[in-house]
């Protein structure tokens, strides 16, 4: 049965400047050149000054045969005039910019593109490998059908049986299991050394089998791995001491040739076409004890809107008669010129909220980027900049989330600023970072054949003035992937 219902909500919608906005804001400056190519792409009305040559004559238009123009109402004469071609004809103030941008030689090095070196990837090594043997079309098809098996990590982790139906369903190849394997071992003499394992064990024996089996380390090491892989992972060297017979001397260089092998062949071959490049979104300079702060230059972009749009659109405006595809093409170019102010509003807005926000960080954290000492840190949340910007959280979060600053003492993600208080004995608030920073040192010098328990960093801590528990400690070690003690003994 259908009803009829009168329901009144209040909604609040984002308008599509606000959403540009929230998506430019959040863009780094290593992308940004790219979403402003996209946007040059997309909108012929937005030019940049940087690829434009200004010395051009300026285009002339013909003037068109009144006669061709036609009204066909007072309706599209009134829509018409509802534009007002003094918006789009301003000229363009690229100096608006500022000089609070860093324009410093590097921002050009940056702009060049890195090359890189190409390389075989890891399946086409060991396609490249296989088709330098000679055997049978049906050997063949079954080596390929297990390195297209692989995983990216040179492992193969589909059972045998799988691969059979595989070969008889796609290829038509009538294989026994008895034959993928004879396959899959000569893959496993291919180069990575431990490549088409199907276990953790199997790729350290594959490996360790290809070295020298007159020397006892490596002996030893197979025994090792073949027997003890469980009490080795958990480094109980303790007990492979007493069961394997091995004084401390041996057992340390039998680890160490252990160590020495790779858990993930394929990873070791493949190359990333593609590597994450940082480019710093701000500067922080320390003049005579007074932090400068500059934008990177690339986050200022010489963009303007089309001249020749706007001279387009003045001329249809001036013309004393319009038909109804005049009207359509007045109203492509006002929308064209329309989204190219909206971009760049939205750009020089972003310049705006990031300079805002990192000048409220640089502040708060004054002394930190005097002396780079972590222990200078300051607790900092994410309301504490929103208030004091007068702006919303989630603004401070897109910035800190995807923003990098150089300073004289490295190049810092904004989001390692931001850290939670921790009172100490003395009622003084202290950031969490500095917990963690005192964390790291104790651990690093402690002594490796006795690692220091997550109970006695706790003591060591309390001794300091910082009262916090056992699980907050494991949990700022788990931050900085720090492994429990146990793991980090070393003989």
């Amino acid at each position: 049965m259908l009803k009829q219902n009168l329901q009144q909500k209040l909604l609040q919608k984002l308008s599509p400047q606000q959403i540009q906005f929230i998506k430019l804001l959040q863009v780094p400056t290593v992308s940004l050149d790219t979403r402003i190519k996209e946007e040059l792409e997309e909108n012929p009305a937005l030019e940049d000054l940087s690829l434009t040559n200004l010395n051009e004559p300026e285009e002339q238009y013909p003037d068109r045969d009144p006669d061709e123009d036609t009204f066909n109402s007072e309706e599209e004469r009134g829509e018409m005039d509802e534009f007002n071609i003094d918006d789009y004809l301003q000229e363009d103030n690229v100096n608006e910019y500022g000089s609070r941008y860093d324009q410093n030689g590097d921002d050009e090095e940056d702009r060049k593109e890195i090359p890189f070196a190409v390389q075989s990837s890891f399946f086409e090594l060991l396609q490249s490998q296989l088709d330098m043997l000679p055997m049978p079309d049906k050997d063949f098809k079954i080596a390929s059908q297990i390195i297209g098996s692989l995983d990216d990590d040179g492992y193969l982790r589909r059972p045998i049986m799988s691969l059979t139906d595989d070969l008889a369903f796609s290829q038509n190849v009538m294989a026994e299991d008895e034959e993928v394997e004879e396959m899959l071992k000569l893959i496993q003499s291919f180069d990575p050394p431990g490549v088409g394992a199907r276990t953790l064990q199997e790729c350290l024996l594959i490996q360790l089998r290809r070295k020298d089996q007159s020397d006892p380390i490596v002996i030893k090491a197979i025994l090792v791995v073949e027997h003890y892989l469980d009490e080795f992972t958990r480094k109980h060297y303790d007990k492979l001491e007493k069961s394997l017979g091995l004084t401390s001397t041996d057992l340390r260089a039998i680890v160490n040739e252990i160590l020495k092998l790779n858990p993930k062949p394929g990873d070791s071959n493949e190359v990333n076409t593609k590597q994450m490049q940082v480019i710093p979104d701000f500067h922080i300079k320390n003049s005579d004890g007074v932090l400068i702060l500059t934008l990177n230059s690339r986050n200022a972009p010489e963009l303007r809107v089309s001249r020749s749009y706007q001279e387009m659109f003045q001329h249809y405006d001036k013309a004393s008669q319009k038909d109804k595809k005049l009207k359509e093409a007045v109203h492509f170019v006002k929308q064209k010129l329309d989204s190219a102010k909206w971009f760049i509003d939205a750009i020089k807005q972003r310049q705006q909220t990031l300079l805002k926000t990192m000048n409220a960080i640089m502040h708060y954290q004054y002394d930190f980027f005097l002396t780079g000492d972590d222990k200078n840190l300051r607790p900092m949340i994410l309301k504490d900049i929103a208030d004091k910007i007068g702006m919303d959280i989630s603004t401070v979060s897109r910035v800190a989330n995807s923003k990098y600053v150089q300073t004289e003492y490295g190049t810092f993600l904004l989001k390692s600023f931001f850290s939670e208080a921790i009172q100490t004995e003395s009622g003084e608030e202290v950031s969490n970072k500095e917990v963690k920073k005192i964390l790291e040192e104790h651990i690093g010098k402690e002594d490796k054949r006795h690692p220091l328990a997550d109970e006695k960093l706790t003591d060591i801590l309390k001794e300091a003035g910082y009262n916090i528990a056992r699980r907050t400690v494991a949990k700022y070690r788990e931050q900085m992937n720090i492994p429990v003690a146990r793991l980090r003994k070393e003989l």
